[in-house]
């Protein structure tokens, strides 16, 4: 659970990495793309330009380098070929990489063309609720800390958090302790410690918290139709507090 400096830094340069494939798809024109063409994409750069790997293909059994989760879809979402990217959709890109053994996990939600204001205001809160987590966390904190803050943002918008699933300790496997609630009470869980690596992720609901996989049993919806979003960054928590491995240029916790 507690890193070594050596592994920190081998995780730094997998966040760096990773960053970096966020950084290049923000430059794709997504309208009329496919999410299959965006999946082989990322895996293409990852591979290729990257010389890692995509660390969710092969993982338990899943294909593909991201998962594509688009407007009701909350996670887990599959790329297809007919699943075609158009003016008025958000989609969050989910993507693994790892590299030297170590895997960071990051991920993003994409304004496609002409976006309603209600989609855009669900997407720039759920940004915000991903950095309240974050500046939750600090050495002798608790993960509850983190829960605690994300929620109070998201209802404070009307918003509500998904409770089926949560951030994650990571490393040398992709999902390690401890599971990171993106709901709680301050001042309860387990205790921050220098050196410990986990996700923050919440996934924020337009309407209900309530879900339900598909029969493909990957693909998580909102069960009233509503909109979803999400955000998620690696976190390391330091001495002076917490450190954003996956961090993008240009972020700091404002506009998304």
């Amino acid at each position: 659970m507690i890193k070594r400096p050596q592994e920190i830094a081998l995780m730094a340069e997998s966040g760096r990495l990773l960053a970096r494939v966020f950084e290049h798809l923000d430059q794709q024109p997504l309208i009329g793309l496919s999410t299959l063409q965006v999946n082989d994409l990322v895996e293409r750069y990852i591979v290729d330009t990257l010389k890692a790997r995509p660390a969710s293909k092969g993982q338990y059994g899943f294909a593909y380098a991201l998962n594509a989760s688009r407007n009701q879809v909350v996670c887990h979402g599959v790329p297809a070929a007919d699943e075609i990217l158009c003016s008025g959709d958000i989609v969050n890109f989910d993507i693994t990489l790892e590299k030297n053994g170590f895997i960071a996990d990051s991920s993003k939600t994409y304004l496609v063309g002409e976006v309603s204001p209600a989609a855009r205001r669900l997407v720039q809160v759920s940004y915000e609720a991903l950095w309240k987590g974050i500046r939750a966390v600090r050495p002798g904190g608790r993960l509850g800390d983190i829960g605690h803050a994300i929620e109070r943002h998201a209802n404070k918008h009307g918003y509500t958090v998904v409770e089926d699933y949560c951030g994650h300790g990571i490393g040398r496997a992709m999902h390690e302790e401890p599971q990171v609630l993106h709901w709680g009470r301050a001042g309860t869980g387990m205790v921050l410690r220098e050196g410990m690596t986990f996700t923050i992720e919440p996934m924020i609901n337009q309407g209900a918290a309530e879900v339900y996989t598909e029969a493909d049993g990957w693909t998580v919806v909102t069960r009233d139709g509503q909109l979803s979003a999400q955000f998620e960054h690696t976190v390391l928590v330091t001495r002076q507090g917490v450190k954003v491995l996956t961090l993008r240029a240009g972020e700091g916790g404002g506009r998304a």
